[in-house]
């Protein structure tokens, strides 16, 4: 018998319910309160509250005498209902029987109320656990094979069983069964009655989730141009709660899983509009504020659902606009003290275009109950009689509250330190205006209300708290779909919309815009704060091609404001937003995300171009939450010093702030992280090893770094005590250190330090050297990578310092003697160890990366053990089977090459090269990119060794080889696997190989060139450079090969002039000079042509007169581009091609003169205006590789009226009187009366 506190169950023969208008609407109205009243409030009947004792009263009554719940056991707890309901099934003669029907379902209702009732609550536990999935699917499908579609109340009952046990269960139906249910819920939408259908779309929403591809059959009944869904969810829908079970199904379809079919363009349309014309609709007069918040719910899962299946592509401006618009709307939902007015559509527009209308309006229960003093964090006084589900609910929306502090002061062992920053915001009139502007917001009267105070009774106080649970949810739903539109639209089309979303500093008189930064500083939810930072994050990663333009270093004085200063202004409005959410915040979570959102703030904003003071806020306000209480905290404020120290480094004010004094705003109180007073006693003092030199005493600075000595005691000192419990979900590497992401962070703040600021790090060298040395002999790989890493960024910063370009003054530079020192105590440490942990092939390549970052003089000073230690590594591990070690070890062998002290040993030489072959075959296209580099700069060092020591090296290297050398390169210019995923790598390849053929080609002898067995590869390789000068590759590619045929000109032993290929070489030049479209690649091949030193080497005279006029061309040509970036190479190309039109003139002949004499005739003035230029310009590129002063331009240019006179001597005068020799004589005169009038 049902319970007094509900109704009782309708029945078809139940007087009360005819069949007429009245009769439905009492049938409808009786049937749905029963139902959802059973399962949304557990009281004491048979499907809840009791499942023991009247589940087997139950099943008594129907003459079964089932065991209690907690007597069955898992295994057969659904195989007892299977058979139970296999012995229900319909008899032939059932209709012929009075009481046969009405009695079979009586045992159905009774049947399906005792399997809800056995696995609802607590005591259904034991029955959910070990139940398989397909034992459900199966129970599913027999239940509805016993109903009827003109059973509505069985069918009304069914669908509430489906509903629950799949969300009890936790099943994903299975395809077979979906073949049945879903026909099913489809005939009985369309032949029940209309007070059923909310329970059907449930039971076909629980069944359809996560199955969206395998419905594609139904899709039409159901999505279709007058599908049920569609028809159900139309804006003519009057009655909420239908429509608010259709969009549920219709989000559950929208669900994809990845690799599998998707909805169809038409569907997945159509259910967009859908979803974004209930986001659109208001709430109507009698619509419960409960079911539209769910209704809004459920619309934008629905958008998430299509947004997150990748195929959705917001491209239409009005699209996208109208999603913006609503979701900006449903972002405010119910918020406390807010209601905005939106736009049907948010168009992209450089500042905000549609001025909100925000109204704060008090309650006038808060307005009259408020008091002016007392804690937010006052709990109200509950009744002694409170029931259970009012009680679980004022918890839950307590917990939801988040305590937010009226104030901003520190929280738990955070201290309040008021000179750091927040309150030194150069407005402080503003700054406290917002505070009192935002107090309203802040404070809600509806937490400090006691039952006393309140005219409210304890129902409608729950029913409250009820409804702004609901209004939270929405707020984060749509900020979760917002986050998933940032994610599935291009930054450049998400950042025409910045000023709608992100603030700008309000104007004179004007409040402040609403934004995500109004969410985060001003909502009662700790997770709607939340998901608002991480949308806002999501936005700002990635945001530095946009936010670059911002400027305000200099004030302007205009009678507009750029949009520079726009950008800027907002980027400071964020700081001060941001900080101010910072010291107000108390959830650990949120109070995570706001510092993860500064630190994607700190890592785009163009500080160099900004006004100095918002690093120094950030820096000084961050400082306490180092030693924070949760370990999260903890390591997301590490990560935004990491951010502080890396955001365009080096910056001043960053400088100064990393010299400060040691912890400076940090207190002692309740801290655990271990202090460093300057002594370094976790440094053993071992003594030194056989051939270490002696220590030098090492430089300490005048005021020391405290983010190092800080970040050294968390990674290498124990901590005092246990922070909290949040550290114990941490994988700590230990008990007795701080948690390991902690300590990675800090390594990795010391990392970027290092990189960064090197001059600040470089007196710690030996000390953060130890660190890696400790780092590296742990257990953890996380943390022996990251040592690693240290490593190889103190050995790139150490030779960066003494490259010969370097603005480093010479007394300033870490002694060589001291790296000498540091890298013999890395090599006498577990350097060598870690180099050959085969088990951790990522440690390998990080150590192999610091092992070539040894300063080659300091190499040198190595003892000679350790020098042949790191050659026999190198060489060992470039035959790992690990593509990556292997790379990093042939690239490390690439640099060794280029030593000094080992280019000339001609066996380390040959050694190198043989290695470096064997890892230009390799699969891997990493391996081949790194070898060829190696192979590049090993042909360098060819180069090097036949100036410096002439042909005695050149005869001491073996010709085997060199051919060897000679056909793997040419071999490999034909990589052309554009199929393969390392397609950049590839693109390496090539532009390495063709370098290294220029060397190779360069380097050979006349001895080599006469051997037979060379003369097939020299031509195949010169045949490779061409293709290449001609191809369609990279222009960085060309460029090399455009260098490499200059290098080829060099040789004079090659036959150039005479070999067929001269003509094919001279011809790929001369097309790129002209027409390239790269300014860089013309500069080159200009210098390529300007290379051969006598006149024979340029051929036949027709031969000399194409290159003239393709020089011709190509200046006629300087200055027309389609790119406007290559426009500032211009004046380069005018020099290089200027420098090879003199040179082209002093190695003329007589035969050569017509030419010469007729483009002076036809374009004289042209060549003469830019002849003119090249004189007086001292225009140096790197590109151009021309860097010849006044006097030395002067003397090409005597050299070529020179040489043209001599021709003109010899020919007995029969050159024309207005010659080239007069022409160039002019251009001289010219220029020198220039010069003359300059200098007077």
């Amino acid at each position: 018998p049902p319970s007094p506190a509900c109704p009782a169950r309708p029945t078809p023969t139940d007087p009360r319910t005819p069949y007429t208008a009245a009769g439905t609407f009492y049938r409808k109205f009786t049937a749905l309160f029963y139902y959802s009243f059973r399962f949304r409030r557990p009281v004491a009947m048979v499907t809840c509250s009791r499942p023991g004792k009247m589940a087997a009263e139950a099943s008594a009554a129907a003459g079964e005498g089932a065991l209690p719940a907690a007597a069955v056991p898992s295994g057969s707890f659904l195989q007892r209902y299977l058979a139970r309901l296999g012995a229900l099934r319909l008899g032939p003669d059932n209709s012929q029987d009075a009481g046969g029907e009405s009695g079979r379902r009586t045992e159905l209702h009774l049947l399906f109320d005792q399997l809800i009732s056995e696995t609802c609550g607590p005591g259904g536990a034991s029955a959910v656990a070990g139940t398989r999935p397909e034992d459900v699917c199966d129970l599913l499908v027999q239940a509805c094979k016993l109903v009827q579609h003109n059973q509505e109340h069985l069918v009304n009952k069914v669908c509430q069983l489906i509903h629950h046990l799949l969300n009890r269960f936790q099943v994903i139906v299975d395809e077979e069964s979906l073949k049945y249910l879903l026909p099913y819920f489809i005939s009985a939408l369309k032949q029940c009655s209309s007070w059923t259908h909310v329970e059907i779309l449930q039971a076909l929403a629980a069944s359809v989730y996560n199955n969206g591809p395998k419905c594609q059959k139904y899709l039409p009944d159901l999505l279709g141009k007058n599908g049920l869904l569609i028809q159900f969810s139309s804006p003519a829908q009057t009655d909420t709660e239908l429509k608010r079970a259709a969009v549920h199904s219709m989000a559950n379809l929208c669900l994809s899983i990845p690799g599998q079919l998707y909805l169809e363009d038409p569907y997945r349309e159509l259910c967009f509009q859908t979803f974004l014309s209930v986001l659109q609709s208001s709430k109507g007069s009698g619509v419960d504020d409960i079911t539209f918040c769910m209704l809004l719910q459920n619309a934008l899962k629905g958008i998430q659902s299509l947004l997150n299946g990748g195929k959705m592509k917001l491209t239409q401006t009005d699209q996208l606009g109208s999603l913006l618009a609503v979701l900006k709307k449903c972002m405010f939902h119910g918020l406390p003290g807010l209601n905005i007015e939106m736009p049907a559509i948010l168009y992209p527009a450089l500042l905000s275009q549609y001025d909100s209308s925000v109204s704060v309006k008090q309650e006038k229960l808060e307005q009259s109950n408020v008091k002016p003093t007392g804690s937010r964090r006052k709990k109200p006084k509950a009744k002694q009689k409170m029931d259970k589900p009012e009680q679980e609910l004022k918890e839950e929306q307590e917990r939801d509250s988040g305590g937010r502090r009226e104030k901003p002061k520190w929280h738990g062992n955070v201290p309040q330190d008021p000179s750091l920053g927040v309150w030194n915001w150069p407005s402080d009139e503003s700054h406290t205006s917002f505070l009192k502007d935002s107090s309203p917001w802040r404070a809600h009267a509806w937490k400090k209300i006691s039952s006393s105070d309140s005219e409210y009774s304890d129902a409608e106080g729950g029913m409250q708290n009820k409804t702004r649970s609901f209004q939270a949810k929405v707020r984060q739903g749509a900020l979760t779909c917002f986050l998933s539109t940032v994610k599935s639209i291009e930054k450049k089309v998400l950042y025409g919309y910045w000023p709608a979303f992100v603030p700008d500093a309000p104007g004179i008189g004007s409040p402040q815009s609403v934004s995500l930064i109004t969410i985060a500083l001003k909502d009662p939810s700790p997770k709607t704060r939340a998901c608002a930072l991480q949308v806002l994050s999501a936005i700002l990663e990635g945001s530095k091609q946009f936010l670059c333009i911002a400027e305000d270093a200099t004030d302007h004085k205009r009678a507009f404001t750029p949009f520079s200063v726009t950008v800027a202004s907002s980027i400071r409005e964020l700081h001060r937003c941001l900080l101010l959410a910072l010291v107000a915040e108390s959830s650990f979570q949120t109070l995570t995300q706001i510092i993860k959102c500064l630190a994607n703030l700190v890592s785009n904003a163009p500080y160099s171009r900004l006004k100095p003071g918002l690093l120094s806020r950030v820096w000084n306000q961050i400082k306490p939450y180092i030693r924070h209480k949760d370990v999260n905290v903890r390591v997301s404020s590490l990560t935004l010093l990491g951010a502080i120290v890396s955001a365009q480094a080096p910056l001043p004010e960053v400088q100064l702030l990393l010299q400060q004094p040691s912890f400076s705003g940090l207190s002692d109180s309740g801290s655990t992280t271990p202090h460093n007073s300057g002594t370094t006693e976790w440094q053993g003092k071992a003594p030194l090893a056989p051939g270490e030199p002696p220590l030098m005493s090492e430089p300490i600075p005048a005021e020391p770094c405290w983010l190092i000595r800080l970040c050294i005691s968390l990674v290498v000192l124990p901590k005092e005590d246990s922070y909290s419990d949040s550290d114990a979900g941490c994988l700590a590497t230990t008990g007795v250190y701080e948690p390991s992401p902690v300590r990675l962070e800090s390594l990795q703040v010391l990392t970027l330090l290092v990189r960064g600021y090197f001059a600040v790090s470089q007196s710690y060298l030996l000390e953060l050297g130890e660190v890696a040395c400790k780092c590296m002999e742990e257990t953890d790989p996380s943390i022996q990578l990251h040592g690693a890493k240290l490593l190889d960024e103190l050995g790139v910063g150490i030779v960066q310092q003494h490259k010969p370009d370097s603005a480093v003054p010479s007394d300033q530079r870490v002694p060589v003697d001291l790296v000498v020192t540091f890298w013999t105590r890395m090599l006498n440490g577990p350097l060598p160890g870690a180099l050959q942990n085969s088990q951790h092939p990522t440690l390998q390549t990080s150590t192999c990366n610091a092992l070539s970052s040894i300063l080659p003089e300091a190499f040198s000073d190595l003892p000679d053990d350790k020098q042949i230690l790191c050659i026999t590594i190198l060489l060992g591990l470039n035959h790992s089977e690990n593509p990556l070690v292997k790379a990093a070890a042939a690239r490390a062998l690439g640099v060794y090459v280029v030593f000094p002290c080992l280019r000339q040993d001609v066996m380390f030489v040959a050694d190198t090269a043989n290695a470096v072959l064997s890892s230009l075959c390799d699969s891997s296209p990493n391996v081949r990119a790194k070898a060829a580099w190696s192979l590049g700069n090993l042909t360098d060092a060819l180069i090097i060794n036949m100036e410096l020591m002439g042909q005695s090296f050149q005869n001491e290297f073996s010709d085997l080889l060199l051919l060897k050398m000679l056909r793997s390169a040419t071999e490999a210019s034909k990589d052309k696997d554009k199929a393969s995923t390392e397609f950049q790598n590839l693109l390496q390849v090539k532009s390495n190989v063709v370098r290294a053929l220029g060397n190779l080609l360069h380097f050979l002898q006349p001895s080599h060139i006469g051997n037979p067995r060379f003369s097939e590869p020299i031509e195949e390789s010169i045949q490779a450079l061409i293709s290449t000068v001609q191809s369609e590759a990279t222009m960085k590619a060309r460029w090399n090969a455009c260098y490499a045929l200059g290098n080829v000109f060099k040789n004079p032993a090659l036959p150039l002039g005479e070999a067929p290929w001269t003509a094919l070489a001279y011809n790929a030049l001369t097309s790129v000079v002209k027409s390239c479209k790269n300014f860089k690649v013309r500069i080159k091949s200009a210098a390529a042509l300007s290379v051969p030193g006598e006149r024979k080497h340029y051929g036949t005279p027709e031969q000399f007169s194409q290159i003239w006029s393709a020089l011709i061309v190509a200046l006629q040509r300087s200055e027309d581009t389609e790119d406007f970036l290559e426009f500032k190479y211009s004046a380069s190309l005018r020099t290089q091609l200027c420098h090879a039109l003199l040179h082209l003139l002093s190695l003329a002949d007589e035969m050569d003169l017509p030419s010469i004499r007729a483009t002076v005739a036809e374009h004289g003035q042209l060549i003469g205006s830019y002849m003119l230029q090249y004189m007086k310009s001292g225009v140096e590129d790197e590109g151009s590789g021309m860097g010849e002063n006044f006097p030395e331009r002067d003397s090409i240019l005597k050299r070529a009226i020179e040489h043209l006179r001599g021709i003109e001597e010899l020919s007995g005068g029969r050159l024309m009187k207005r010659g080239a020799v007069a022409y160039l004589e002019d251009i001289l005169e010219i220029h020198n009366s220039s010069t003359a009038l300059a200098e007077v």
